[in-house]
């Protein structure tokens, strides 16, 4: 087998341009719509392998250490099932006899979004800006110079794909391998955008609207399709990720769709009884203590939690009563105290189920109620 170097006439220590122009001029001249004819043709295929062989990086390689030698253009035995199964193509290869198109989908986008307890309980409206790959405005999406097309490649006539013949342990093998010159395209690009560089597209800050609904937590993903990076050649828009994030409140915690909050009472209002309007988080909401409130009682106010993700029925408000004891009393003060214990006959102190501090009463009445 002629040595690939002087096949394509250039030096062992060519660079990959030399190797690359030194085959195009010879595949003019020899192609077969210019030079017909079986010698042509032969040397045709020939010029066409040795340079499958040079300008991959890897066959290089090996060929330069004596691997293309014993197989006839295959540097294992690996190399002949990928080319006889289909995986001699590469990523920039296609279906033999059909050009690769350059439109390609673009790729899906992650954009975290950080909301507030007070915006899931009806949901929101958020525009964000988002760095992503839009639409070139200069080619839209033809990664050409505006007034000029891609024209076909004259290495492959448009096919985005060479025939070569190769020798190997089972005989003389036709094979199809992306051309290298288009690199499968089946045609070239001239005169590129300047824009885009011939891509299609371009970086740039946009604008997304979003409608986040009611019910959303942290670590939740909302897809938004189509709303992704726009694709190589003006391809089909991938999709858009959120992912949510809701900060912590410094009153109000989350239970599913319920709203947790605790109310401070003094002892007095837990004994007498008292009617008291708190701050929601969409508004007033009035709340009734009966007299003997104890703390730990748990407060239902139905409707006022969040509305769920995927339903109309919002959750509730629970809130759990802490009664603040007096620490500090004045000789009248405590004189009262003692006298009211005498006329109630107040029971002496028992043993009763440990508890956890006032928090874990509560978090345990709130699983009651």
């Amino acid at each position: 087998m002629a040595d690939h170097y002087d096949v394509l006439g250039v030096s062992r220590e060519a660079t990959p341009d030399e190797i690359k122009k030194a085959y195009r001029r010879l595949a003019r001249e020899l192609h077969p719509d210019v030079n017909p004819g079986a010698e042509a043709s032969d040397r045709f295929k020939q010029v066409t392998h040795a340079y499958d062989v040079l300008s991959d990086p890897e066959q290089r390689r090996r060929y330069d250490m004596g691997g293309d030698s014993g197989l006839g253009g295959f540097g294992s035995f690996g190399d002949i099932f990928e080319t006889f199964f289909g995986g001699g193509g590469g990523a920039g290869g296609g279906r033999a006899g059909r050009p690769r198109s350059r439109r390609e989908r673009g790729q899906d986008a992650l954009v975290r979004v950080a909301l507030q307890l007070d915006d899931v309980v009806f949901g929101t409206h958020r525009d964000i800006e988002v760095d992503t790959a839009v639409l070139c405005e200069t080619c839209t999406g033809a990664c050409c110079q505006p007034g000029t097309q891609p024209v076909p490649c004259d290495i492959c006539g448009g096919s985005g794909h060479v025939q070569r013949t190769v020798r190997s342990l089972l005989g003389n093998v036709v094979t199809a391998q992306p051309c290298g010159s288009c690199q499968g395209y089946g045609t070239v690009i001239p005169y590129p955008c300047a824009t885009c560089q011939g891509q299609g597209r371009v970086r740039s800050r946009r604008s997304v609207s979003l409608d986040i609904p009611s019910g959303v937590e942290t670590g939740l993903r909302l897809q938004l399709p189509g709303s992704g990076e726009v694709g190589p050649a003006g391809g089909p828009n991938g999709d858009l990720y959120l992912e949510i994030t809701v900060a912590n409140h410094d009153v109000f915690s989350r239970e599913g769709d319920d709203l947790l909050a605790t109310l401070e009472v003094s002892m007095s209002d837990a004994i007498l009884g008292t009617t008291t309007t708190i701050q929601g988080l969409d508004g007033e909401v009035e709340l009734e203590l009966r007299p003997g409130t104890q703390g730990g009682d748990v407060l239902t106010v139905r409707g006022r939690g969040i509305t769920p993700l995927r339903g109309s029925s919002r959750g509730d408000l629970r809130v759990g009563v802490h009664v603040l004891t007096p620490t500090r009393l004045d000789a009248k003060e405590r004189a009262l105290i003692e006298e009211f214990a005498k006329k109630t006959k107040a029971p002496a102190p028992r043993l009763a189920e440990f508890h956890q501090g006032l928090f874990a009463k509560l978090r345990e009445r709130f699983r009651q109620s």
